[in-house]
């Protein structure tokens, strides 16, 4: 009998948003992956680090790729309770870090944003030159995930010859109302958090170019509004913050989406307002709108205190799992014996 993960529901030991976002990051216990450190080199002279999880590489074996959020890396509490279960199946993992995210500095002015789908572009096609014949499984996490939901609704049809599946986890499909949203109240403690490390490395990408943008406004601004308009927006080629996230949102996409796609989000997470989540009418049919009531921003925490991170996965793979059953029985429905990507999901 093929397992189903129950609706997620929060330990009752763990209520609201907050507690379940903080707790699920800070304080939940994360599982051990040892990774194995690829770096590649970008077309614009710049580079990547991706982490591989350590399983035996076979390019004949489903491939699950992970985007971060805003500030992640692979240490991050998403990214490891992820590609544990992925190493557990024997099969090939990654993370792929965003620009300036892996520890190490990149070399351009650019780093990386809410709607990179250029980069994401660039490096799922790399993955597909090596991976040709077997299912490519896409994830994206918060901004990680906008920016994969972007991409699949600018490439429409043409995503289907790259990727099997693929999902957003708690992704701020519309910037502009998830922006103005952190800016309230509590939130400011997240945008606090996120602005530390924002400012740190554009001090340091300063040294590197002097001219970049004014380092005074920079270290001024107390919302990520005010630091995008100086730092994020022009260095990425947006006029300014608005321009940015009208622009790089990828809620008007979704109606353009060919690839099965499951987009999941919580409705007390407190960076995005429930009110600007998509609905039915927003997307195309293949995409399935997941919205538990709790589960805070990236919490998702089961069982009994102290609690585990084994849900989120577990939900990710059945519905990476189903979308190549249901590929593999339209193949055979439609007289063909050889599906479009070739392999066993489940790996081993």
């Amino acid at each position: 009998m093929k397992f189903i993960p129950a609706p997620y529901c929060a330990p009752v030991w763990l209520p609201g948003g907050n507690l379940q976002t903080i707790y699920g990051a800070k304080l939940v216990h994360r599982p051990k992956v040892i990774y194995k450190r690829q770096r590649w080199e970008t077309p614009d002279g710049d580079f990547i680090d991706l982490d591989w999880i350590d399983n035996d590489m076979s390019r004949e074996k489903p491939l699950y790729v992970l985007f971060h959020g805003l500030e992640g890396s692979s240490n991050s509490h998403y990214a490891l309770s992820f590609m544990a279960a992925v190493q557990s199946r024997g099969c090939n993992g990654v993370v792929v870090h965003f620009r300036g995210c892996s520890g190490e500095m990149n070399r351009l002015p650019r780093a990386y944003h809410s709607g990179d789908s250029t980069e994401i572009n660039w490096v799922l096609r790399r993955f597909k030159q090596t991976h040709e014949k077997t299912p490519l499984f896409v994830t994206g996490v918060s901004l990680g995930g906008n920016a994969l939901l972007k991409w699949l609704g600018e490439q429409a049809e043409a995503a289907k010859d790259l990727v099997t599946a693929a999902s957003a986890v708690c992704a701020p499909i519309d910037l502009m109302a998830s922006g103005m949203h952190l800016q309230r109240g509590f939130n400011m403690v997240y945008t606090r958090m996120f602005l530390a490390t924002l400012k740190q490395k554009s001090l340091a990408k300063l040294m590197d170019y002097p001219d970049l943008f004014d380092e005074q406004i920079m270290q001024r601004a107390r919302t990520l509004y005010e630091f995008d308009n100086v730092v994020t927006a022009p260095l990425h080629g947006y006029r300014d913050t608005n321009d940015y996230w009208t622009r790089a949102s990828s809620k008007p996409l979704l109606k353009y989406i060919t690839v099965p796609t499951l987009v999941l989000n919580a409705l007390n997470d407190p960076f995005i307002p429930a009110n600007s989540l998509p609905q039915a009418q927003d997307v195309s049919t293949h995409v399935q709108l997941e919205y538990p009531a709790t589960g805070g921003h990236l919490g998702f925490v089961s069982g009994p205190f102290p609690g585990h991170l084994d849900w989120l996965p577990t939900r990710l793979l059945h519905h990476f799992d189903t979308a190549i059953e249901k590929n593999t029985t339209e193949q055979f429905l439609n007289g063909s014996s050889e599906s479009r990507s070739e392999g066993n999901a489940r790996c081993v």
